[in-house]
């Protein structure tokens, strides 16, 4: 089976590098599944989980807050503003992050930013009640 390049690339550290056979990315525009031979596209990324399965059928869950995934027939490159691994994936790593958005939305005075926080707090909320599943 055809496999493709996968890199996660958080400011920290690289999370994830290897061969895969497919990623599911949260995209701005909706969800999206990138297999091997995919169109080369570039999209932003919305809060949400990445899945990467790789040639086991092992899946690995990554959450992203924002970034830039770059696809093409071989390669996926995702750059992401904020990731949490899935070991660090815990309700109260995510209590954290919606915590620290939430300080950052009240000390700001841009509509845009809060309402942009806002998106990004209950997407966050979203991705912690994924997790109880």
């Amino acid at each position: 089976m055809a496999t493709l390049h996968f890199e996660l690339v958080a400011p920290e550290r690289v999370l994830y590098s290897g061969a895969v056979d497919a990623v599911m990315l949260p995209g701005t525009e909706g969800d999206m599944t990138v297999l091997p031979g995919h169109a080369p596209v570039m999209t932003a990324l919305k809060t949400g989980f990445i899945v990467v399965t790789d040639h086991r059928d092992h899946g690995t869950r990554v959450l992203v807050r924002g970034g830039f995934a770059d696809i093409n027939a071989a390669e996926v490159t995702v750059l992401a503003e904020r990731a949490l691994a899935s070991a660090e994936l815990t309700p109260q790593s995510i209590d954290q992050e919606i915590l620290t958005v939430e300080m950052q939305r009240d000390a700001s005075h841009e509509q845009s930013f809060k309402d942009a926080a806002d998106a990004t707090i209950a997407q966050l909320r979203e991705a912690r009640a994924a997790l109880q599943y």
